[in-house]
């Protein structure tokens, strides 16, 4: 996987934030669309799942989204942070990309994942 990451950071175990630069170069990019490439849906799915068993669930693994909503694109060349949150007790992950516009993060998707062991 091809990430840029650019800082993380993990004030608590169950709860993880990543900022990542969206490279243009991204092979995600390639075809999705022509006029104006985005982010498909199953990249921000599959780098949340990378993210969420290797660092706060390891050992799980995906069993069912139980909610997901896509609210923005995601562009090239943008900068964004994934929140992460783990609910060990109720085998629930939460996400959200939020994407920096100055100052500002307005949120692009977010959802919940239901996690096995």
């Amino acid at each position: 996987m091809k990430i840029h990451e650019i800082e993380r950071h993990q004030a608590q175990p169950d709860t993880l934030e990543i900022i990542l630069h969206l490279d243009p170069s991204l092979f995600w990019f390639e075809g999705h669309f022509a006029v104006q490439p985005l982010l498909p849906g199953v990249a921000q799915l599959d780098w949340v799942m990378h993210y969420a068993t290797t660092l706060l669930a390891p050992g799980y693994r995906f069993h069912s989204i139980q909610n997901v909503k896509f609210q923005a694109p995601l562009l090239p060349e943008t900068t964004v942070t994934l929140h992460l949150n783990w609910q060990a007790e109720r085998q629930i992950l939460t996400f959200s990309y939020q994407r920096h516009a100055g100052s500002e993060r307005h949120t692009a998707s977010s959802g919940k994942i239901r996690l096995c062991p």
